[in-house]
This record gives C-alpha cells, structure tokens and sequence, in this order.
C-alpha cells in the first residue's frame, strides 16, 4: 500500500481515487462500520472514510430538530448517537488497511483532530461546512499532514482564505454542492479545470447528487482526480447520508464507469447532450441555487455556549465557533476568532445564540 492518500490521487493507470463516505452511516456499531467498510472495498473504493464527531464540535444542543422515522429528534442528540471516541476509529482505520485500501477520516474540532493525529492517519479531510473554521484548519496544517478540503456552500473568497492556511503542506479541492440531494444541474462541473489552474491543485468532487453515475463520469472526463461519493449498505438504513448514499452495486457501477474513463461525448450520447451540458455550467464559481439558503448556517460561526451576561469576560470558556443550522441566528465568523477573544460583552448573549457586533461594545481587556 502506498504511503498515503495522495500518492493514489492518480495511480499509475491515471485512474481517478474513489472514496467511499461511510460518514456516521455505522450508527455507532462497530460491526457494521467493519462491514460497510469491507463492503466498500469490495465495490470498487480505493479510500474509505469515516467521521470523527463529537457533538458539542458541530452544534450547539438547541440548534433544532430534525425529521427522522421515529419523529422530529433534536440534531445535537443525533451527532450524540454517533459519538464514537479514537479507539473504535482506530480499529475501523486497522481494517480499511488490512483490505489493501486507504483510510481517512474528517474531525470537526480540535479535539477530533488531534485523537486522528495520534491514531496517525496518513491524511486529513476537511467537510464543506469546516471550511471556514480557521482555527481548525491551522491546527491541521500544523501537522503537514496531506489535506482534502471539500468546499460546497462557499464562495471563491472562502476557498482562498482557507487554501492559504495550508502553506507548504500537500492540499486537493473537492467541489461540492451543499444539498441532500443535490440537483445535477447546480454542479457547474466546468468549475474544475478552473479551480485547478487558478490554485494549482488537483481537484475532485464530492457529490451528492442521486445519479449513481452521471456527475462523477462527466467530472472524471474533465480531469477529476478525486471522487466521493457516501456509501450505504441500503438506503432504508437510518443513517443521516443513507438517503443520498450509493449501495454496493451503485458504487460498483460508479467505480467501473469511471475506471472506463468516460469522454463527454460517450456521455451525451448516453445521458443525452441536453442533461450533459446541464451539470457543465458555466464554469464560474458561486453559490449554488440548492445550497444558497445554507450559507451561514451550514457554515461555521461565533455561538455562545452558554448564557453570556453584560461586562463578562469573551473567551472559549463561553465561546465557540459551530455550525448555526436550524433556528439559532448565525455570528460573527471564525476569522475575528481572535479579535472578539479578550473582549468583554456589551450586553447579555442568549445561550446558543450567534455573537453578533453590537455583543462586543466593551473595551479590551488586558491579560
């Protein structure tokens, strides 16, 4: 096996790495995350990935509900669910590997981040709403580690400040559409070649679209050199991404329909020009229409953990930088982490809620 995740980006046939998203599909249960992830394999992916969640990381416990088979369930208690902690990542990482196959995994925070350090991971994944947490970020680069950063629900802007905290240390771009499932025809897959030359990166998708097939294949004929797509045994699993998710003769189709190395033209003349062009775009970098309600949300921002009073002192003791998501109103961004850090609150700050300007009236306060 090679030595990490990105000496396979383009393997010696020039085929594109395929990576299998188990996410949290295990739901806790080691077995199953065993046998997702061999399953996996046997399908035809070249990396497995799993996520490293704890859930006061992502979200704070009030951000809102969410619609699942047994009824409306709080997202906090879900990420709870799927809290694993190192130990079992670390024997899902001993098997991916004992099949031959390269592991990753994404963290969500420093803490998750530094337990997949320690397990020594050859690699880092960066999800789409993470892209703006900086502090994260500089914690990854600081381990030199090769780093994949999706990069849905952001705008060019985002992608540079975070490409620029990863000075000297091997980095690819995945595209992605922030939305489950995402429409074919928001991926303005002709956005790739242009990220590549502009940042001088390889370049992928992350796609969550419902066609096992059509997006990977026409990103692989423009160049791709990374594809992920989320992995499932069955679509009625309870999973968060399971909906969305490929089972194993779906990705198989998907792996042997990109190691054919597919040309545009062979695409149109099986999915017809018309639904070809639609995922081709115009090769100019926005917001997605699916995803534009999402920006600042999904992504990252300055929350309280707890109830904040006038005149208290602003530090990550009462601070954190977490998705919004459902009803608490997104902050400050994670880049002025540092300048808010030190400040003494204006007025009260509700728990949860995001720290906006007219929160941080006070004066600084020396150390």
């Amino acid at each position: 096996m090679s030595g990490n995740v990105f000496d396979r980006v383009l393997n010696a046939a020039g085929e594109a790495l395929i990576i299998a998203e188990l996410g949290t599909g295990h739901g806790g249960d080691e077995l199953k995350a065993m046998e997702l992830a061999a399953a996996a394999v046997e399908a035809g992916a070249d990396c497995v990935k799993l996520q490293h969640v704890y859930a006061d990381e992502i979200i704070h416990p009030e951000t809102g509900l969410v619609p699942l088979p047994g009824g409306l369930t709080r997202l906090y208690d879900r990420f709870l669910a799927v809290e694993t902690g190192p130990d079992f990542i670390g024997r899902v990482k001993d098997r991916v590997e004992s099949l031959g196959a390269e592991f990753l995994c994404t963290p969500f925070g420093l803490r998750s981040a530094r337990e997949l350090r320690e397990l020594g991971v050859r690699a880092m994944k960066v999800a789409s709403p993470e892209l703006n947490h900086l502090p994260l970020l500089d914690e990854l680069a600081s381990y030199g580690l090769p780093t994949i950063l999706s990069s849905g629900v952001s705008t060019l802007a985002d992608i540079e400040l975070a490409l620029s905290r990863f000075h000297g240390v091997r980095t690819a771009l995945l595209h992605c559409v922030t939305a489950y499932p995402a429409p074919e025809a928001d991926y303005n897959l002709r956005l790739l070649p242009a990220l590549s030359a502009l940042f001088g990166l390889p370049v992928g998708v992350s796609d969550h679209s419902s066609d096992p097939i059509l997006v990977p294949a026409v990103a692989v004929a423009l160049g791709a050199a990374i594809i992920e797509k989320h992995f499932c045994l069955s679509r009625s699993d309870d999973g968060l991404d399971d909906p969305i998710a490929l089972p194993p003769a779906e990705f198989a189709a998907m792996a042997s329909a990109i190691r054919a190395r597919p040309s545009l033209d062979g695409l149109r003349a099986e999915y017809g020009s018309a639904r070809v062009e639609a995922t081709l775009g115009d090769g100019v970098k926005r917001l997605a229409p699916s995803e534009r309600a999402n920006y600042t949300r999904t992504n990252r921002s300055i929350h309280a953990k707890r109830r904040i009073r006038a005149g208290e002192r602003l530090g990550d003791d009462n601070l954190s930088i977490l998705r919004t998501e459902k009803v608490l109103r997104p902050g400050l961004e994670p880049r002025l982490w540092e300048a808010v850090i030190g400040r003494v609150a204006a007025r009260d700050v509700p728990d949860g809620e995001g720290l906006e300007w007219a929160d941080i009236g006070g004066a600084w306060i020396g150390s």
